[in-house]
């Protein structure tokens, strides 16, 4: 088991919070370090991450969770989300891919429909959706909230 440590990032770690999230393959748009906390080896190197982005004043998303796939399984993603959402006021919303929504159940996030999604989800899940068609895939887009 890895000892880290949770902390706010620094402009230094831009970098490598942006290869993390590119060895993981989410969406890499969106990636400013000031919004982010990382969880950090001994070594200082960041091992895993997570932001609250807004979008526009009054929406929150949590985005960007991350863990290097040799650090996983050991509670790192689960006490970035703990941390981002004792942090941070209601509601928020969040978008992943179907299979990960039962993790973001533990947290009380639920799915929601697309008229109660706020403009900027709903245009994301119907590009998504777009996408799934061209790409005959199967696995939908979740957009979920906690209240």
């Amino acid at each position: 088991m890895t000892d880290y440590s949770i902390r706010s990032a620094q402009e230094a770690e831009s970098a490598q919070i942006k290869a993390l999230i590119h060895e993981v393959g989410i969406n890499p748009t969106g990636l400013d370090w000031r919004r982010f906390l990382v969880a950090v080896d001994g070594l200082g190197r960041v091992i895993g991450c997570g932001q609250i982005k807004p979008h526009g004043s009054d929406i929150l998303e949590l985005a960007s969770i991350a863990v290097s796939p040799e650090h996983r399984g050991q509670g790192i993603a689960r006490r970035i989300i703990e941390q981002l959402l004792a942090e941070n006021p209601r509601p928020l919303y969040l978008m992943c891919v179907e299979h990960n929504g039962a993790m973001y159940e533990k947290f009380g996030f639920r799915a929601i429909e697309l008229e109660a999604m706020p403009r900027y989800f709903q245009r994301m899940k119907k590009l998504f959706d777009l996408s799934k068609l061209l790409h005959k895939t199967e696995e939908g887009l979740l957009v979920m909230m906690v209240e």
